[in-house]
């Protein structure tokens, strides 16, 4: 089935609006890069989600669904199929007391100026990662020592069918950068996080205090996917690549970082080959110098330009 017929499909069930055919990968990621999707649609409610799941399930399409694409790497070639993003689109959310009820879209920084200002804890550590709560929820995010897993309470997935299901906190399996969601094809719909009343000046002050920390140390001048590796076990990424002599290489218009080795940067309108290259050129170098495998801890996804 052509992209024609998926649209039309596709346009009984959601706002026509909301469609959009050949759509550029590097307008929807953080690393700027990225060729078209053959479809992209923007949802705005659950039964819509629903909806386009079913369909594309019934016409066993390719998809990718995706949030604020802070953690993605689209291949110059494009994305052959649908694209769902589930972003500023779907992104609700409410505050009962200290629990907050928030739709998988919402970004973790408006999430946590939201929590702030009603005096919560708990939540700063999030609240400068650069991402939805799903990708958050998806990959158990984490940074200067707190974790999704710390503060979610309940989560409700979709499957492929477009059924819901709620699970624990128990039952989501959350390790590091890692959840049910890394195993299974479901998506996060929402969640229930669970956190602490406290004092609002010493919140704002800790957020404050980790955003400077986050513009002393990491290259957010430039479009990345923020930590480009996960961390090996007893190592840190970015040090086993600075002692590799790694810091500042680049390729093409890529460049591993010079404030902070563990992020590879689009330096200099880069295309994701260029980025792709760097990556694995890193990984063989470490390997060959501190005999440490990296693993990427950006998704690479798409088709190579042909």
């Amino acid at each position: 089935m052509d992209k024609k017929e998926i649209y039309n499909l596709l346009s009984q069930i959601i706002d026509e609006k909301s469609i959009y055919i050949d759509e550029p990968m590097n307008r929807h990621t953080s690393f700027k890069v990225g060729g078209p999707a053959d479809i992209l649609v923007r949802p705005r409610t659950e039964e819509e989600i629903s909806n386009i799941f079913k369909l594309v399930n019934k016409l066993e399409t390719p998809f990718l669904v995706k949030g604020n694409g802070s953690n993605i790497l689209i291949k110059d070639g494009g994305f052959r199929g649908l694209v769902i993003e589930i972003s500023d689109n779907f992104s609700n959310f409410e505050i009962r007391g200290t629990e907050v009820e928030i739709q998988s879209g919402a970004l973790l920084s408006v999430i946590g100026r939201a929590v702030m200002n009603e005096s919560l804890t708990g939540f700063e550590f999030a609240s400068g990662i650069p991402g939805t709560l799903g990708g958050a929820l998806a990959m158990n995010a984490g940074a200067y020592g707190g974790e999704m897993k710390n503060i979610v309470k309940t989560v409700r997935l979709m499957d492929e069918e477009g059924q819901v299901v709620e699970f624990s906190n128990e039952e989501m399996n959350f390790g590091y950068r890692h959840s049910r969601l890394s195993d299974e094809r479901w998506i996060a719909i929402s969640a229930v996080i669970s956190l602490e009343k406290g004092d609002k000046a010493e919140i704002k002050a800790k957020m404050e205090d980790l955003a400077l920390q986050r513009r002393t140390k990491q290259p957010l001048e430039y479009p990345s996917a923020g930590s480009t590796f996960k961390r090996p076990t007893g190592y840190f990424a970015g040090k086993l690549i600075q002692d590799s002599d790694l810091k500042g290489v680049s390729v093409g218009g890529a460049q591993v970082s010079s404030k902070h080795s563990g992020f590879v940067i689009n330096y200099n309108k880069a295309s994701a080959k260029d980025i792709v290259d760097l990556i694995e050129h890193v990984k063989i170098t470490v390997y060959e110098c501190q005999g440490v495998h990296l693993e990427e801890e950006v998704k690479i996804l798409g088709e190579d330009e042909e």
